[in-house]
């Protein structure tokens, strides 16, 4: 029926900007000469980037993601300073996400779905606490898939032996949310835990506050 609310059994979590705090956005703006109101582009941009892609798939070395996005970017600094800049865009998990994570997990199995990379995996994400709460943790790195493509989704819903409509998606981009709705999942943009926790309320998944 048109408008019911959907019934969901599993949950998958983006980290960065939804339940982890990352710098890059505004640190990517800046070095790439964009206004503030630009990150959608940026996004776009980031997403269909051929270093960006081959690194969070875990096919290129730190070294030549650095170097290359420096150059086809035309950035105002070397690749060993972008390089350097970007191991400092991880920060941690948001107040409030394990909390909310734990919760969810109490209803539904949970997992994370993230584009990620071996650099900030070893700056200190693979030590949150945070992500022992996940039954799956679908990492572009080890999976050698990213998103917005098509595949990441497939392969998570595959994993999770549900359908994609049995599925959420809380993720921060737009782009992310397009294409996970477009492979059949039931996607939410969320910006943050407070915003995450809405979505999950409104499904009956997490307590309004």
């Amino acid at each position: 029926m048109t408008g019911a609310t959907p019934v969901v059994d599993a949950v998958l979590f983006d980290l960065g900007g939804v339940v982890v705090q990352l710098g890059g956005v505004e640190a990517m703006l800046r070095l790439a000469g964009m206004a503030d109101d630009e990150d959608e582009e940026m996004w776009r941009r980031w997403f269909s980037c051929r270093w960006v892609r081959a690194f969070e798939r875990g096919h290129c070395s730190p070294e030549d993601f650095a170097e290359g996005v420096a150059a086809d970017w035309a950035l105002p600094v070397t690749g060993a300073q972008f390089l350097a800049e970007f191991r400092g865009w991880i920060v941690g998990p948001l107040p409030g996400a394990t909390e909310l994570v734990a919760e969810v997990a109490g209803r539904v199995p949970v997992a994370c779905l993230s584009n990620t990379n071996a650099v900030h995996w070893e700056a200190g994400a693979a030590r949150w606490d945070l992500l022992q709460l996940f039954a799956h943790r679908f990492l572009s790195f080890e999976l050698g898939l990213v998103k917005p493509d098509t595949e990441m989704f497939v392969h998570a819903c595959d994993a999770l032996g549900l359908e994609p409509e049995r599925v959420l998606l809380l993720d921060d981009n737009r782009i992310n949310v397009d294409a996970a709705s477009a492979a059949g999942l039931v996607a939410r943009r969320t910006r943050g835990v407070a915003e995450a926790r809405r979505e999950l309320a409104a499904l009956g998944l997490a307590a309004t506050s």
